[in-house]
């Protein structure tokens, strides 16, 4: 069998990859040209990627990603095209914790991912000396970081380690479930970088940061969710490409990929697709067997991308047996050694988890970072007993759960060491060599929903001979931010 354009003249746009990605590729394509006929094609049996929700114990809960970065207008704007609008909604509280030193302790406010302005409100969360040593900034000389530095690295040597350990590495490694110290600046935390670049004194750069927050008065919530699981956004978007003539293939890998005398052949099992144009919406090791025999340098620059694993463990409870904190989660800095690196309270986090049944309560863990394999290697009902006891010991919960479940997101999320940002843009050269095709997803500027949203939308501009996206892409990654325990 051969698919190939019917002969209506409508061009043909193929995207590869029916996670957000691959699928705000497809809304773009039909956005900005509605006669082009586009077919979407992903290997698994489903939409949405890391975008999944589904039912425990009769209650509908995230088991990806949930929660939307509103201060960027990607995601909420492609929820609200899309006839989610009524459904946006912030979390009921956002107050989230530290579990350090032996106790929850409040979330600090007045940083840039946990870079503060000033050593106030840090007693408790750091040591006398660590609290010491912050004010020590405005007195060292400035502290170069060329192209690039890891974001660990700078922030302990003007602030020292207890910053990074406590502070940096459970908002840094929540978003990333990465090492604070391998990670880009430039590409993870661009305003810190930015900031690094035009300051002496770091903690200056940061109150410099939050002054200009200040004065643009953004108001509104930081995040929203969506009632029913931010996992409803992509099969929303599915219907909507739908229902404007677009094909959607689940169940259909793409074998192989070439360039012809008139675009595209894109081979799938018994068949190929002709076409004018590709979007490949694809993690790194995919995206880049494809582009093997097209574009080998590509091809070699994405293998070096490298990811990290995790794990999420729902657990339901009786609502009137666990008697938790105040607040939405707490976040867990790996120096103190436990096996969780956060906690939702998802049913306080989330009115509409709550409302489904006000008998139970939702809670959220989350274990694994980049290099550690051991502890995702245990069974699920292991994650579920080692996450008990975490949770017994941080907020004294003994009770037994009604249902549990683990999802494993093996490889989701990449990471972006040191260079990244020098790394995508030599993929972006080898690959605008080759008319036609353009790259997006989660490995180039970011890892949250606006940020693939974002690269989706420069994709299809790319294609279209828009370069203005992407320029600003490479220039200025999308900041991805830690919403509390558990994102």
């Amino acid at each position: 069998m051969r698919e190939t354009d019917t002969g209506t003249g409508n061009r043909h746009a193929v995207v590869i990859g029916g996670g957000i990605a691959g699928l705000a590729a497809a809304h773009r394509l039909l956005t900005t040209d509605p006669g082009t006929r586009v077919t979407v094609l992903e290997a698994s049996d489903r939409l949405g990627g890391k975008l999944h929700a589904a039912d425990i114990a009769g209650v509908r809960v995230d088991l990806g990603a949930e929660s939307l970065l509103a201060r960027r207008p990607e995601a909420v704007a492609l929820a609200r095209e899309v006839g989610l609008a009524d459904l946006l909604q912030p979390p009921a509280t956002a107050t989230a914790a530290l579990w350090t030193r032996g106790a929850l302790r409040p979330m600090p406010k007045g940083h840039v991912m946990g870079v503060p302005g000033a050593a106030d409100a840090l007693a408790g969360v750091l040591s006398a000396e660590g609290v010491r040593r912050i004010g020590q900034d405005a007195e060292l000389p400035p502290t170069e970081v060329g192209d690039d530095v890891a974001v660990g690295e700078y922030v302990a040597a003007r602030l020292g380690r207890e910053v990074v350990d406590r502070l940096v590495e459970p908002l840094l490694g929540g978003v990333y479930a990465g090492d604070a110290y391998r990670i880009s600046m430039r590409s993870a935390v661009p305003q810190l970088f930015e900031a690094a670049r035009t300051h002496t004194s770091l903690t200056e750069g940061v109150r410099e940061i939050q002054a200009r927050a200040a004065r643009s008065r953004q108001t509104g919530p930081v995040f929203m969710g969506i009632d029913g699981g931010v996992g409803r956004l992509p099969l929303a978007v599915a219907e909507s490409l739908r229902a404007r003539g677009a094909e959607i293939r689940t169940g259909t890998p793409v074998t192989g990929l070439r360039r012809t005398a008139d675009g595209w052949q894109v081979a799938v099992t018994g068949g190929s697709h002709a076409a004018d144009a590709v979007v490949l919406a694809l993690p790194a090791p995919a995206a880049a067997r494809l582009l093997d025999a097209v574009s080998p340098a590509a091809a070699a620059e994405l293998r070096t991308v490298e990811y990290a694993s995790m794990a999420l463990t729902t657990l339901v409870y009786r609502r009137a047996e666990a008697d938790l904190p105040e607040g939405s989660g707490f976040l867990v800095p790996p120096v103190d050694g436990h096996t969780i690196k956060a906690s939702t309270f998802a049913s306080r986090k989330w009115g509409w988890i709550d409302r489904q049944d006000p008998d139970l309560l939702v809670l959220r863990t989350s274990v694994g970072r980049y290099g550690e394999t051991a502890v995702l290697e245990r069974d699920d009902a292991e994650l579920v007993e080692l996450s008990r006891h975490d949770l017994r010991e941080a907020t004294g919960l003994t009770a037994a759960p009604v249902a549990t479940r683990v999802t494993r997101w093996d490889d989701g999320l990449p990471q972006y060491p040191v260079g990244h940002h020098a790394r995508v843009a030599r993929v972006r050269d080898h690959v605008a060599a080759l008319p036609g095709l353009a790259v997006c997803g989660a490995a180039y500027d970011g890892v949250g929903i606006p940020a693939c949203i974002a690269s989706a939308d420069a994709a299809v501009d790319q294609l279209a001979g828009d370069l203005s996206g992407v320029q600003e892409l490479t220039r200025n990654p999308v900041q991805s931010l830690h919403g509390g325990g558990g994102e």
